[in-house]
């Protein structure tokens, strides 16, 4: 699809746009009690009610939640429903997330917001000197995979759920990936720039990082898959072409690579960064298998906020202490909303309208489970924007979801939508075009500490219980986002490509995940050139 020239000028104002996308968090939730003024935020006098028990927002959220709450299409439908008066008893009732339902005295969590000032210092002295936006809607009422899609493709071929046994194995068992009909905003900017994807080197004309090693965090195993990066999971972007953020020298000390990189030449017009998720899958005792994504830097809500602080702020000091820092654009934004209240409707005619169903096939050949039209956003989300030609303070109120990142870097560019979502998306130029770069010293090169890591958001090491893997969830797309790579190491090769399908099959056990986890992470090590060892040091 494509609505505009692929040939036309780039924008002079920006050349380079990075994506930073964490997860699981409203705009409420992380901005209500921030202090900034005249942004639409919740205030006490909101609450929901279940059990007879009514249940206000305030302050001060806890560091990590003691049970992940729902985020499924059912469980957002039923915190929408009422005027979002649903979150409360979806918290309370909801196991959708297999880690179980919280005690009656932490059922008002979800409705808590964070003590912005003490707790998030890092995102809200972003929001304070450059742009926060306040109607940034996740994609669809859904999960993280399908609105990760959205940021990738415009559209997420269909999926409104978490990856299933029965529907999501075709995509990956050829080592094709996940594809959409139009193709995603890397294959455009291949296309778009055949000078930089046909050069020698990385071969493409966009950068994705991924946090592998946690670098701010003491978790280092890779049993755990928390460096897995979904973007890998798409066709046409392989395991190898993710490169490791930061890396260890010959004397242990970090390297931080995009800092690096950024200070060389580096033409690349978009950059995608992943965090790492933490302990993901299987480290949950019994009777609750879900995982636990502690320790890791996506600011997950059974995880606390400090890995993914210290993500953001390395990322945007990188950023503004290289020599790109005038024509480059940084985009903060969250998946989507991981459960947690937040008082604006998406139901508002004004939201529905911009909320147009991207009118692309189902190529993947998933089976809608839920009937849905695609023709609503989800929950509100965090997003900061940062640009030297943003004033200080600004608070943006246009209507945006994640495809307005993609539309941004099309028109930035010249280049064509991806589908009808993208092409009616509200782009971010009007917050920098024609704006004067601010000075120098206008615009801090250094970012003020995170808060500190919460004794709640650290675990110890779980005895080793070895049970059959789960049907359904997270670490199914994960794991075969493993395979994929394997596959694609052995493009070319059906004897090998074979076994590697009948090795992958024999993986019943959170013992035999683990182990395969294990090996692919050494093998990633490996592939980068680095050694490092896997065991729990400190940062």
């Amino acid at each position: 699809m494509s609505t505009s020239s692929a040939n036309g000028p780039a924008n002079s104002e920006v050349k380079h746009v990075f994506v930073l996308m964490l997860e699981n968090h409203s705009f409420d939730h992380v901005f209500a009690m921030s202090g900034i003024p005249s942004i639409a935020a919740a205030t006490t006098a909101d609450s929901n009610e279940y059990y007879g028990q009514t249940y206000h927002v305030r302050s001060g959220a806890p560091a990590s939640m003691t049970t992940d709450p729902g985020h499924e299409f059912a469980d957002v439908a039923q915190q929408l429903s009422g005027g979002n008066a649903g979150f409360a008893i979806n918290y309370a009732t909801s196991r959708s997330e297999t880690t179980g339902v919280p005690d009656k005295a932490n059922i008002g969590d979800i409705m808590a917001c964070f003590d912005t000032p003490t707790q998030l210092p890092v995102i809200l002295q972003l929001a304070r000197e450059y742009a926060v936006c306040d109607f940034w809607f996740s994609s669809l009422p859904g999960p993280t995979w399908p609105n990760r899609f959205f940021v990738h493709g415009a559209s997420s071929a269909c999926l409104d759920r978490s990856p299933t046994t029965l529907n999501e194995v075709d995509w990956v068992s050829h080592a094709h990936g996940y594809a959409f009909e139009h193709g995603t905003i890397y294959q455009a900017l291949d296309a778009r720039f055949p000078d930089l994807s046909g050069a020698p080197g990385p071969g493409h004309a966009w950068r994705i990082y991924s946090d592998f090693h946690n670098r701010y965090r003491p978790q280092r195993e890779y049993m755990h898959g928390g460096w897995i990066p979904q973007v890998a999971s798409l066709k046409d972007v392989a395991f190898s072409d993710v490169r490791h953020l930061h890396s260890r020298d010959a004397a242990n000390q970090w390297i931080d690579n995009l800092a690096k990189d950024l200070q060389g030449d580096y033409p690349f017009p978009y950059t995608f960064i992943e965090p790492n998720y933490g302990r993901s899958f299987f480290d949950k005792q019994p009777p609750y298998a879900g995982p636990g994504y502690k320790e890791g830097s996506s600011q997950h809500p059974e995880d606390d906020c400090h890995g993914g602080e210290c993500l953001i702020k390395g990322v945007y000091e990188a950023i503004r202490n290289s020599p790109l820092w005038n024509d480059s654009l940084l985009v903060i934004v969250y998946d989507e909303h991981g459960g947690f209240y937040d008082h604006v409707s998406p139901d508002e005619p004004r939201f529905r309208a911009k909320a147009v169903p991207p009118g692309d096939s189902n190529v993947n050949g998933l089976q809608a489970l839920n009937g849905f039209d695609f023709a609503r956003f989800g929950v509100r989300v965090p997003a900061v924007v940062v640009s030297p030609r943003i004033q200080a303070g600004t608070v943006d109120h246009t209507i945006y979801d994640h495809t307005s990142i993609l539309a941004t870097v099309e028109r930035c560019f010249g280049m064509g939508a991806l589908t009808k979502r993208d092409e009616t998306a509200n782009d971010l130029i009007h917050l920098f075009a024609g704006q004067p770069l601010r000075g120098d010293d206008a615009c801090p090169k250094v970012l003020v500490s995170p808060a500190p890591s919460s004794p709640d958001a650290q675990i110890e090491v779980p005895r080793e219980i070895d049970q059959p893997l789960p049907g359904s969830g997270n670490w199914l797309g994960f794991l075969q986002i493993l395979l994929k790579s394997e596959l694609e190491e052995a493009a070319g090769d059906a004897a090998a490509q074979a076994a590697i399908l009948g090795a992958f099959d024999g993986i019943k056990t959170t013992t035999q995940a683990k182990a395969y986890m294990q090996r692919m992470g050494e093998r990633a090590l490996r592939a980068q050139g680095a050694s490092m060892p896997c065991n729990r040091d400190s940062p």
